[in-house]
């Protein structure tokens, strides 16, 4: 009977240990449970309020940029209306020169004063504009195209570059409208294509115009990178005529696609951009008169 007790004694010893040891762990891994909620709690309360800090200081950015351009713009249009009644002053003054040459003189003076209120004005602008930005430096004009070339092969896009015509000086404006739609479109090119895509660019210069043509084989350059057969890819979709026509009229969207279409719209060029089936792409800026196109009107001004 005692060793019976004993056993009962011993085995009643054995469970309620055991039952402690699976409550203590339990109650360890309960605790270990809280304290990770209690963490991501406060993580999540943390990221709310920086979240909240971020849309606090976008709010703030975005009415700082807001006024900023708001500014820009009055100031924008003081200076295009100085710069007309200058205009109109240095016609004036024209034309009463041939009546009397002294008038000359005189109107000189008062066309230099405007001009000068006029560039203090264009100072404002720019120093609103610059407003927590370094000192801009030269832009960037047709003369660098050779350097934008050799970055982008650095970067791994090969170029290949022809011009023909008779090239013509163009104003510092345009220059830099074309650089940026030629920047553009290879950076695409190499950013859509990847390493190992050729862009062949293409300057055709008329008497008065330019054409600029960048074609890449960002498509094929992709088939090859994957250790595919890039025309037999291309069969396998079965281009047909439909196909082309809509990659040719379905015009592309995006933020650097409206950027090059309105630098070209500014000085009256035309441009277009679209996918070739199995290819890659092509980006194509047409300015008709871009020599003497002053990027306001589209009147030719003549030669400077």
């Amino acid at each position: 009977m005692d060793a019976w007790l004993d056993a009962n004694s011993t085995t009643l010893v054995v469970v309620l240990a055991a039952v402690g040891a699976v409550l203590l762990v339990a109650s360890l891994v309960f605790l270990a449970l809280w304290r990770a909620s209690r963490g991501r709690a406060r993580a999540a309360v943390r990221q709310r309020a920086e979240a909240e800090r971020d849309r606090i200081d976008l709010e703030l950015t975005l009415a700082e940029q807001g006024s900023r351009l708001r500014m820009i713009r009055e100031l924008h249009e003081i200076a295009v209306h100085s710069v007309s009644v200058i205009i109109t002053q240095a016609d004036g003054a024209r034309y009463a020169a041939t009546q009397d040459p002294s008038v000359a003189g005189r109107s000189a003076a008062v066309i230099a004063d405007a001009a000068r209120e006029t560039l203090a004005d264009l100072r404002r602008v720019m120093t609103v504009v610059r407003d927590g930005e370094a000192e801009a430096g030269p832009q960037p004009g047709l003369s660098s195209v050779r350097e934008l070339f050799k970055i982008m092969r650095d970067a791994g896009l090969e170029v290949e570059f022809a011009e023909s015509g008779e090239s013509h000086e163009l104003r510092p404006g345009a220059e830099l409208a074309i650089f940026r739609i030629l920047q553009e479109a290879l950076s695409n090119a190499l950013a859509h294509g990847g390493p190992g895509t050729t862009a062949k660019v293409t300057f055709s210069w008329t008497d008065d115009g330019l054409q600029l043509l960048v074609d890449d084989d960002g498509i094929r350059a992709e088939a090859l990178r994957g250790g595919l057969d890039p025309y037999a890819e291309a069969q396998k979709h079965s281009y047909t005529l439909d196909d082309d026509l809509a990659a040719l009229t379905q015009a592309p969207s995006g933020r650097g696609i409206t950027e090059m279409r309105e630098r070209a719209e500014l000085y009256g060029g035309v441009f277009s951009a679209h996918t070739v089936p199995g290819v890659g792409f092509t980006v194509q800026a047409v300015f008709p008169s871009i020599r003497h196109h002053n990027g306001v009107h589209g009147v030719p001004l003549g030669p400077r």
